[in-house]
Order: C-alpha cells, then structure tokens, then sequence
C-alpha cells in the first residue's frame, strides 16, 4: 500500500491472526491492535480511531455474528470508516447487512479461502480504505443465481458487469477482463443505472447504488 494505513484487526484464531499482522506489516500497514472478540474490537477502534478494521464474522462467546454485529455498530458510529469483514462461508444476508451501513461505501465482504492470495487480498483493502466497495466474487455469483432476481431488467451483459462492478473493478479493469472497450464498459454501466432507476444525484455514489439495489432484494 503506497500510505501508512492503520489497522485494527479482530480475528480470535491465533495463528490466523499473527498471519494477518506479519501480512499487513510487511504492506506497509500498522496494526495498531489485534484481538480476538467483540468487545475487545469495540474497545480497540475507540481507543485507536483507525484508518481500516478488519474482522472476522465469528467470535466469542458465542461465535455467531459477534464481529459483524461489532462492524455495524462502528459504522453506525463512524460511516466513513473503512471495513472489511471475513467469513469462512457465503452468507448475503451478512454482506446486505455491512453494506447497508452509511453509504454501502469503504466496505467489504470476503470469504477467508481468499486471503491465500495476499496480493488479491491487499488489493481489496487498498480498495476499501480508498473509498470503494468490495464484494467477494462467490457471493456476487450466489446473489446474481437468486430466484426471484431483481435484476430482471438487464441483459446477461450487463448483469457480468455489474458482477465485476460489485467486485470492486474499475471500468478500466472491467474492460480488460471482459475484451472490450472502457467506452463500451462505460456503456453498459449507464445502462445498468438507468435499469435500476438511478439517476445522476450530487454526492451519491450509483454503483455502489446498483449493487445495494440487488443486495437488499
């Protein structure tokens, strides 16, 4: 990461954890504090007022949605802070939770199984504390597969673009990965928002929007 980013970090396997530290030091990132609880992530990010949490979904005592439930609140409390949580399973309703906080941006939703690849993983967290929104590609493809699919509307183009866009990609590396033209991502993206009923509005950011609009169906 080019900036210094300070981090709390809530993960209560141990091993796991000290992985995670050694991984975001040695990007540039400062842990400022590392623990293995709910409360204990409350306290930390009161006391440090950090540049990014990041914390796992299941934690003592009951290793339900201690941590998640620790993220909502923070980001009740602090709508600009940057939060990625990480889950051993796809579960949209927790990712619909996180992102309906403040503006569903500088927020993420990874599964763990992906943190094997670091520089994947830093690369979303750089994404997050810039200001974007990432999504894990497993749960985009389980909420594009609903029944009842709120995206009705668009073309199975558009629907993989807005996959890529909930994935955190710019059009630039949405066109790379599709072989088309930014323009012709740019295209797809205006139509998307005009599906989905939203137009231009100061101060409001429409992809994030587009993705919400799937995640809360």
């Amino acid at each position: 990461m080019a900036e210094l980013i300070r981090v709390v970090l809530a993960e209560d396997g141990v091993l796991l954890r000290e992985g995670l530290v050694g991984v975001l030091s040695r990007f540039g990132c400062t842990v400022v504090a590392a623990v293995g609880d709910g409360p204990g992530l409350l306290a930390a990010a009161a006391e440090h007022r950090p540049d990014l949490v990041i914390t796992d979904i299941r934690m003592p005592p009951t290793f339900t949605d201690e941590g998640l439930q620790a993220a909502v609140t923070l980001r009740r409390e602090q709508p600009g802070l940057a939060v990625v949580v990480l889950s051993q399973y796809v579960q949209e309703e927790y990712a619909a939770a996180l992102l309906d906080t403040g503006d569903g941006r500088r927020v993420g939703y990874l599964l763990k199984d992906r943190i094997v690849d670091v520089q994947e993983f830093m690369t979303s967290l750089q994404t997050v504390v810039g200001g974007g929104t990432v999504v894990d590609p497993e749960v985009v493809r389980r909420l594009l597969r609903r029944p009842k699919d709120p995206l009705a509307a668009l073309s199975p183009r558009e629907r993989e673009v807005l996959g890529l866009v909930a994935e955190g990609h710019s059009n630039s590396a949405i066109a790379a990965r599709l072989f088309v033209t930014e323009a012709a991502v740019g295209k797809h993206v205006g139509s998307i928002l005009a599906k989905l009923d939203l137009p231009p509005a100061e101060d409001t950011n429409r992809r994030v929007l587009a993705v919400l609009a799937y995640l809360r169906a």
